[in-house]
């Protein structure tokens, strides 16, 4: 079989103070940059990425049609420039391929300036090349907000099973395992889905704690001969259109199969409701409980930054959990990443153990939040080019440019020039800093951070400062969501 693949990774929060240009998708944050053609097989070999998986599990026993893979950091709305071209260059080389089957590796929460649901463009433009029955598999992110557009211009959708997504790679896997099927006799099967009523908090949705532990196991064991696939996206509760939403949905050998396994999982999360429950305290509440567990703890007490994380669409600027740390007079306390540019550049400049008098961070304006003017010892400097080591990253060259430790008082900072969340240990090693030998860990990340921080930690809080991912999605100015949802678990409906 001839099988064309790309992907186009992007997680839009419309409520974030920054835009998705092509050049971010060039840069790529902590993802590879953008990759045409034969780059594909040279950049995803072996790494935690859905992509990488189907390659694997594909195997030599079929032809691979490379066209375009594409990711950035999460942030507001891909800009237009940036779409076409990125779908344009998937389309072109799906248009080439002659391809038998289509598998894209795509996130399902990315908002363009003129498309609310860019996924369910992106397909419905593949649906037009290919034909309705060229079999068209797609892996998407936990965090999808799953469309009818997506399930009509596709023949499988199969999401991500863990927060932290530790098996991106696995769903790659699972795509390709599916198109090995239908190459072996096996029908296009049938598709129910069910829109939840409420939006659930993104620090709430960890797989690693209950109810999404219990709901994704009960995901597997609805697989079956009948049921050859089903899924469960939380949402991205901070995409302001019609369908942000949890969704579930079951492939079926024939359409009571499908609607049986898509109605029990539905069930199952509507009973959760109430069960999603993820406590959040306040900056300084956060860090004068970690002193207080940190007196006597011998691992260091981890504080998630969750509302400005840049895995969220945050950019990872905002200066709240630092002026927390110093106010609380924080010792052997570490946060990252600050991104700013113009720090590091500054921080090269004046060299190791110099003193650099600079507004560090606070470039976004997000109310609430300003630069923080201190003078900051410099105490490591480094490119920025490194290997992440952890569950998550795996397998993944980190490229954040110039980057530096800066340090006040008790309290040292990750300083890069460009951003992704702090998921990964090797994120404070590469400027010096041993996260195991710290009493306080501050990250910008929600919860991909505990896949590799989790063994370390004496405990995980997490503290709402400022920042453009609310904790609360009812605490978000929303405009286009469908009337009636519930903005959290049992809270008010949106009017």
């Amino acid at each position: 079989m001839r099988i064309a693949i790309g992907g186009f990774q992007h997680e839009t929060n419309t409520f974030a103070p920054s835009r998705a240009t092509y050049e971010r998708f060039v840069q790529g944050g902590g993802w590879p940059p953008v990759s045409i053609g034969d780059e594909i097989f040279e950049r995803f070999q072996n790494q935690n990425i859905p992509i990488s998986g189907f390659m694997k599990e594909i195997g030599a026993a079929h032809t691979l049609i490379p066209t375009a893979w594409a990711a950035a950091s999460p942030s507001a709305q891909v800009t237009d420039d940036a779409f076409e071209r990125i779908a344009g260059a998937i389309c072109d080389g799906i248009r080439k391929a002659n391809a038998d089957m289509v598998y894209l590796d795509l996130h399902g929460a990315m908002v363009t300036d003129s498309h609310a649901d860019g996924e369910g463009e992106l397909l419905r433009r593949v649906r037009a090349i290919v034909g309705p029955k060229v079999p068209v598999a797609v892996s998407l992110d936990l965090h999808s907000n799953t469309t009818p557009a997506m399930f009509a211009n596709s023949e499988l959708l199969v999401a991500y099973r863990t927060y932290p997504h530790i098996d991106m790679a696995e769903t790659g896997a699972r795509a390709a395992f599916y198109l090995k099927q239908r190459i072996g006799g096996m029908a296009a099967p049938k598709v129910a889905w069910r829109v939840l009523p409420y939006l659930i908090p993104i620090t709430a949705q960890c797989t690693d704690l209950f109810p999404g532990n219990d709901i994704y196991t009960l995901v597997g064991q609805l697989e079956s001969n009948d049921v050859p696939s089903a899924s469960f996206t939380p949402g991205f509760p901070a995409a302001d259109f019609d369908g942000c939403a949890p969704v579930v949905w079951a492939y079926g050998v024939n359409d009571a199969a499908a609607a049986d396994a898509a109605s029990k999982l539905e069930r199952r999360v509507l009973a959760a409701e109430g069960e999603w429950d993820a406590r959040v305290l306040s900056a300084v509440e956060a860090v004068r409980e970690a002193q207080l567990i940190a007196s006597t703890a011998r691992k260091p007490v981890v504080i998630a930054d969750t509302q400005d994380n840049p895995g969220a669409g945050g950019d990872s600027d905002t200066m709240g959990m630092v002026r927390a740390l110093l106010e609380c007079r924080a010792e052997r306390a570490a946060t990252g990443l600050i991104v700013d540019g113009a720090a590091a550049k500054a921080a090269h400049e004046v060299g190791v153990g110099k003193t650099l008098n600079f507004a560090l961070g606070g470039k976004s304006r997000i109310p609430g939040d300003s630069p923080l003017e201190l003078p900051w010892t410099v105490e490591a400097l480094h490119e920025g080019n490194f290997a992440a080591t952890g569950p998550f990253y795996r397998g993944m060259k980190m490229r954040l440019g110039p980057s530096a430790c800066l340090r006040y008082q008790g309290v040292r900072i990750v300083v890069a020039t460009y951003k992704t969340q702090l998921a990964d240990q090797a994120m404070y090693r590469y400027v010096g800093i041993e996260p195991t030998e710290q009493a306080i860990l501050v990250n910008k990340s929600s919860v991909h951070f505990r896949a590799d921080f989790t063994p370390i930690a004496e405990k995980i809080l997490v503290a709402k400062a400022p920042g453009p991912m609310a904790a609360d999605p009812a605490d978000l100015p929303w405009r286009h969501l469908p009337r009636g949802i519930r903005l959290h678990p049992f809270g008010k409906p949106f009017a």
